[in-house]
């Protein structure tokens, strides 16, 4: 045998030993955590997910591995909770040990570890005490938020007569309506519908979060190293988020300019004053990329989630005529036809109100939820979680558990409704998540479904252009549950 074929077989047998050696390692740490399958080493068990349908497939490992159990994404090992209980056990009981905002790399590489929404520690702490307080001076469940939501429903509705009853896909325009209402409030200032550089924004917007949340965005949190300098649809997403930065800095420029430090008009005012009352403190959290970061998920979390579960909504109702009826029935009697619905009515309207629960729970909008991380090294159930490790609160084993939703699979506004037909309040309804970490705009996000959705349901007549029974409600395929299917509805002025 030559020298090359010597280095060769030496070369394989050190790879063979260093493949078992940190099998040999790994199993000896898996022994202690939840169960679950087998990872391979490096690849971690990607070949046996499918990473364009995770929580699908973390929903088929509960049934082998029970409600806690373990799975290796690439490198990163990620602790999956299954059924409310898990869930409330662990963000809610457990609390101060699973409240942190887990790494996620693709936002590490967007954001930086920088704003509200993925920090920790002091800096989580700081910056949601702050948003919460200035959303709430600017109108966040207040009466002056209620008023915005009702003017850009009124804008809403002259945009949607303009369509003259054809049919049309109604995505933009319920994007646009959410999208004001934060923007009214970070930026002090709504966009016109016809705004081009403002749809452009909010497209790619939607095409990041589609991007984000398909296999390519799996495949790179789970290799972030190789694949983020690698080709493919993630690099788009990056470029996009470059435009929203452009957004984001231009507006802050404009403010600086005309600011008045006696008169904040809006939550970027209220920043810039704090960064000048802080400029002298070493280590403060109010600087300008906690301001960038920070504004950009008051936005992104303010429009997407609210506009798809609108979106999805009216689609629920196409399926279901015999649930539009009633609504619009109640809604007839108890706001009739001369006045804007208000947060007040909402009490007065437990069928609507049900109706309302049940889109938010069918429709499933986060089915994995957001990624927490233990705080510590614990104990949960019996095994160990090591610090830092990642956890996912399954939220859509959470609105589909069987304990909890009889027939979950069904979309049934009764399941919301005691024998008297009063509202009742089901523990397991969380679609903000719960815990510390509950959405942020949680209240102002309930308020715009009610009083848009209501809005709506009294000024228009719904019709499709496809027989209710055909009409297919589920996800598109291989977006992991986030992306719902495109449709054309007909909006027929009552």
């Amino acid at each position: 045998m030559d020298i090359t074929g010597v280095g060769t077989v030496i070369l394989v047998l050190c790879v063979t030993c260093l493949i078992l050696l940190m099998m040999w390692s790994g199993n000896g740490k898996r022994k202690e955590m939840p169960p679950g399958p087998t990872p391979l080493p490096l690849l971690g068990n990607i070949l046996q997910l499918n990473m364009k349908e995770l929580h699908q497939s973390f929903m088929k490992l509960a049934k082998d591995y029970g409600d806690v159990f373990t799975v290796h994404l690439g490198t990163r090992t990620v602790v999956v909770l299954h059924g409310y209980d898990a869930v409330k056990e662990a963000l809610v009981d457990r609390a101060d040990v699973f409240s942190n905002r887990a790494k996620v790399p693709v936002a590490d590489i967007i954001f930086k570890g920088y704003g509200v929404i993925l920090s920790n520690g002091e800096r989580w702490r700081q910056l949601r005490r702050f948003s919460l307080t200035t959303m709430r001076n600017f109108g966040m469940g207040k009466r002056s938020v209620e008023e915005r939501i009702q003017e850009e429903s009124r804008c809403l509705r002259d945009e949607l007569r303009k369509h003259k009853g054809s049919y049309f896909d109604p995505t933009y325009l319920l994007t646009l309506a959410v999208s004001n209402v934060i923007c009214s409030i970070v930026f002090g200032e709504r966009f016109e519908y016809k705004d081009e550089k403002f749809l452009g924004l909010l497209s790619k917007l939607k095409e990041t979060f589609k991007i984000i949340n398909s296999s390519a965005g799996q495949l790179l949190n789970a290799f972030p190293r190789v694949f983020q300098h690698m080709p493919g649809p993630h690099q788009k997403a990056f470029r996009n988020i470059l435009s929203l930065k452009g957004f984001v800095r231009d507006k802050v420029k404009e403010h600086q300019e005309t600011l008045d430090l006696n008169c904040p008009r809006d939550f970027i005012d209220c920043f810039l004053i704090k960064m000048e009352e802080d400029k002298e403190i070493l280590n403060t959290e109010f600087h300008f990329d906690n301001l960038f970061v920070t504004v950009m998920n008051l936005f992104f979390a303010g429009t997407e989630t609210t506009s798809s579960t609108l979106r999805i909504g009216l689609r629920i109702l196409l399926k279901y005529p015999e649930a539009l009826a009633k609504a619009q029935k109640e809604i007839g009697m108890v706001i009739g036809q001369n006045r804007c619905p208000s947060v007040e009515d909402r009490s007065k309207m437990p069928y609507t109100d049900a109706v309302i629960h049940e889109i938010q729970r069918f429709a499933d909008i986060l089915p994995l939820g957001a990624p927490h991380a233990a705080a510590e090294t614990t104990v949960f159930r019996g095994y160990t979680i090591p610090k830092d490790t990642t956890v996912f609160p399954l939220l859509t084993s959470v609105l589909k558990d069987p304990k909890y939703f009889q027939n979950p699979e069904k979309f049934d506004p009764s399941r919301f409704l005691d024998d008297s037909g009063v509202l009742r309040k089901t523990e397991a309804f969380i679609p903000f998540s719960t815990g510390k970490r509950i959405c942020l705009g949680e209240g102002m996000a309930r308020m715009e479904i009610f009083l848009f959705l209501t809005f709506i349901l009294q000024n228009f007549n719904l019709k499709s252009d496809e027989d209710p029974s055909s009409i297919d409600l589920s996800p598109l395929p291989n977006t992991n549950g986030v992306v719902h299917r495109p449709y054309n509805i007909q909006l027929v002025p009552r």
